[in-house]
């Protein structure tokens, strides 16, 4: 009886605190609904001198956006589908420009590397690829530190999503926590090892954040191929992840020695049993995919409608089998729409002047004619938004328009400003909402970390931004001759 009523007891205390959980977050959400619609009027009234009405409009209905998004007032491709009607209905800007994300390859992109990741993880190469990197190249934490950086990398290459990527080598990982017994700590250390390594070697390639990377080349205004990317991006990107990962083992040094269980691995690895007809056609269509990505400046096709070709193709009889129906369930709408809102704000902000407004209001009056103290006030000024707004998407649509507007005098390549912006955007956090990667993987059943750890490498990850971004970039690109 007693046992009885401390059941009930817990489940009372259990149930009450989850009740208050419930109600801080519709307190939350209410503030962020009047905030909102608060700024919405406040933009409306003001005298903003410089600004058209339309520019008014924008404005306002992109801070409101903006606060809901960061208030999670709803859910963010509900807010997403709001701003873009309302800009539509209000006639802020024609429908072509509000949806042109929609006529776009980058679209298509996106929905193709899902189906993609999609079809790996319906196969056993990514666990078979893991499972070997473990049995020949571990032998201590810092060698699985490492392995779990080289296999974010390997990976990245075949499947495009960084979701899927860290799920699949978490669940491996999962596999070494248990049967080397590891004490949590040091599991929380590998758990947040997978999701913290997804950041930085996601922008190495192209197809690496298949979500935000074609939106960044979006934004730049430009075609830029699978090999053209990997030339601009991959060595400074490469660059920041060997920084990532020597502050990683600098920061999270285990206390006690790793006993990897190899005949654990090892019988995991042998149930998969031997590679099945689904498995050499995943294969086949990955190296299909590699290659055509890489040849794009021969045939001259968007990587968007290449990728998206491909995952066609690998739905066909005969030649493909590999995506079923149920896997078109797996690319997100609510992703795609809150793409093409983040990608409104910046046309709608640049045929309306909203953007030059922000520029004008935030940035400083002067543009400096040095290059380096340039990237510095780039870097600077995106942190700030970011660190503030903190979603990846959004802030591309606030951050990166303002910067092309504030540069414009210059006789400079937009494309650096762009890549600039959104490597902080896309190798940068502090707190974990700051980047969904992380946040993915947080908590119990994900990654196993808290917020603690994302704080503890977060911090002085601004240091690695920085170098990147003034020092990396900035050479690397005066020697392509893009600056």
């Amino acid at each position: 009886m007693k046992a009885f009523v401390l059941a009930v007891k817990r489940y009372d205390v259990g149930k009450g605190s989850e009740v208050k959980r419930e109600n801080k977050e519709i307190n939350t959400h209410i503030l962020g609904l009047g905030l909102g619609l608060a700024a919405f009027v406040l933009i409306l009234v003001l005298p903003l001198d410089g600004l058209e009405s339309k520019g008014r409009l924008a404005l306002a209905l992109t801070l409101m956006t903006v606060v809901f998004w960061a208030f999670q007032v709803s859910h963010t491709g509900y807010i997403a589908g709001m701003y873009l009607v309302l800009l539509i209905v209000l006639d802020v800007s024609k429908p072509a420009t509000v949806l042109s994300t929609w006529t776009s390859s980058s679209t298509y992109l996106i929905i193709g590397a899902y189906l993609i990741a999609a079809a790996v993880r319906s196969s056993s190469l990514g666990q078979r690829i893991a499972y070997s990197f473990l049995l020949h190249f571990v032998t201590s934490y810092r060698t699985l530190i490492i392995a779990i950086f080289a296999l974010t990398f390997v990976l990245s290459l075949l499947i495009p999503h960084a979701w899927p990527r860290a799920f699949l080598i978490m669940s491996v990982m999962s596999v070494v926590i248990k049967s080397a017994d590891i004490e949590r700590k040091e599991a929380i250390v590998i758990g947040f090892a997978v999701f913290a390594s997804s950041v930085p070697i996601s922008l190495i390639f192209l197809t690496g954040a298949s979500v935000t990377s074609p939106l960044a080349v979006a934004y730049a205004g430009i075609e830029l191929s699978w090999l053209g990317w990997l030339e601009i991006m991959g060595l400074p990107a490469f660059i920041a992840s060997l920084l990532t990962l020597v502050l990683f083992l600098v920061i999270f040094t285990p206390k006690k020695t790793l006993h990897l269980n190899k005949v654990a691995i090892s019988e995991a690895s042998q149930a998969l049993g031997p590679f099945t007809k689904k498995d050499v056609r995943v294969v086949t269509w990955l190296c299909i995919a590699i290659v055509v990505w890489s040849l794009d400046f021969l045939h001259g096709i968007a990587i968007g409608w290449v990728t998206f070709l491909l995952a066609v193709l690998m739905s066909l009889p005969i030649i493909g089998e590999v995506l079923e129906p149920k896997h078109f369930k797996e690319v997100p709408i609510q992703v795609l729409i809150f793409i093409s809102a983040a990608t409104a704000i910046g046309k709608v902000g640049a045929e309306t002047g909203m953007n030059a407004y922000i520029a004008q209001v935030v940035l400083p009056s002067f543009i400096p004619s040095n290059i380096f103290l340039l990237a510095i006030i780039v870097t600077t000024f995106t942190m700030v938004v970011h660190m503030v707004l903190g979603s990846v998407l959004s802030v591309m649509g606030v951050a990166i328009p303002a910067l092309l507007a504030y540069i414009a005098p210059l006789n400079i390549n937009p494309m650096v400003v762009v890549f600039w912006s959104y490597t902080v955007i896309g190798s940068h956090y502090i707190l974990p909402f700051h980047h969904m990667n992380v946040l993915v993987g947080q908590g119990e059943g994900n990654g196993l970390y808290s917020q603690r750890e994302t704080i503890k490498l977060g911090v002085p990850m601004i240091a690695v931004v920085y170098f990147t971004t003034v020092v990396v970039e900035t050479l690397w690109w005066k020697l392509l001759g893009i600056l």
